[in-house]
């Protein structure tokens, strides 16, 4: 069998040149490619940025109180004021680059923050929470805004009204003296409780061993005992036994001696007066 051989179709001449005017033909490139910058690197680490992470790391972990400002337009002058006064509560104002900032966020604890982060901002911390004297001197300066931070608790962010809340709370002291004033007179109505029975018991003794000295004084007088009474409503039902034998020995204010009283049963009574 003969080869099929397929040979290109030659172009049209009118559609040749159609093809060579429709042509795109690229700009010549107004600065030399050899002459333009490198694009940019992934950024590395320099010792400068290493510093600033542990001095973030330092504040994040030694301070309570992490409040987040906004500058706006705030002067050179407020800045330096503001700065002195809260230094004087113990509230220090640092600032940081969001560049270097928000990566250290992104890897901790604290990355609930990152939100609060826009623009130029301050951080403002304390060791101990300090959120009246902090609210009471940001209120004098309108440039400077709180945006929110948080307390103790890096999980719950707080936002401006929270701080102004949280600054209305009553402090330590006062909240411990309330809860000392609360709970004592309840340790007094317990004190009561726990003395009543037992100054009833010995009221009971006590006028029951001034009956008996009644009765021994009038047996002396009369020179005969008188008939046993019965066993009064407030003596212990236990200790009119015969069977029980008790020792009871207890002291009575304004009688002095000694003295032995025998109740019903044989139980001996040898109390102790001073």
């Amino acid at each position: 069998s003969k080869a099929v051989t397929h040979h290109r179709r030659v172009m049209h001449f009118q559609r040749q040149k159609l093809m060579a005017v429709t042509e795109y033909i690229p700009p010549t490139p107004a600065v030399n490619p050899t002459c333009l910058p490198s694009p940019p690197g992934p950024p590395q680490e320099t010792g400068l940025i290493r510093l600033l992470c542990r001095e973030i790391a330092a504040v994040f972990q030694d301070n309570r109180m992490i409040a987040i400002c906004q500058s706006v337009a705030l002067s050179v002058e407020d800045k330096l004021l503001m700065r002195h006064q809260l230094r004087k509560h113990k509230i220090l104002m640092k600032v940081f680059h969001n560049q270097v900032l928000k990566p250290f966020l992104e890897d901790s604890k604290y990355q609930n923050l990152l939100p609060l982060f826009v623009g130029h901002n301050m951080l403002l911390v304390s060791e101990e929470p300090k959120v009246k004297e902090m609210v009471r001197n940001l209120r004098t300066v309108p440039f400077l805004l709180l945006l929110g931070g948080c307390i103790n608790d890096v999980d719950a962010i707080l936002s401006r009204q929270g701080f102004i809340n949280y600054s209305s709370l009553p402090s330590l002291p006062l909240a411990q003296g309330e809860l000392v004033g609360g709970l004592t007179p309840l340790m007094a109505q317990t004190h009561s409780l726990l003395q009543h029975q037992p100054l009833k018991l010995t009221t009971l003794l006590d006028q029951y061993i001034r009956e008996q000295s009644e009765k021994d004084s009038v047996v002396s007088a009369n020179g005969k005992p008188d008939p046993p009474d019965p066993v009064p409503d407030s003596y212990p039902a236990c200790l009119a036994s015969p069977a029980h034998k008790y020792t009871l020995s207890f002291g009575c204010a304004g009688l002095h001696g000694r003295c032995g009283r025998t109740w019903g049963g044989g139980v001996h009574l040898s109390p102790g007066f001073h």
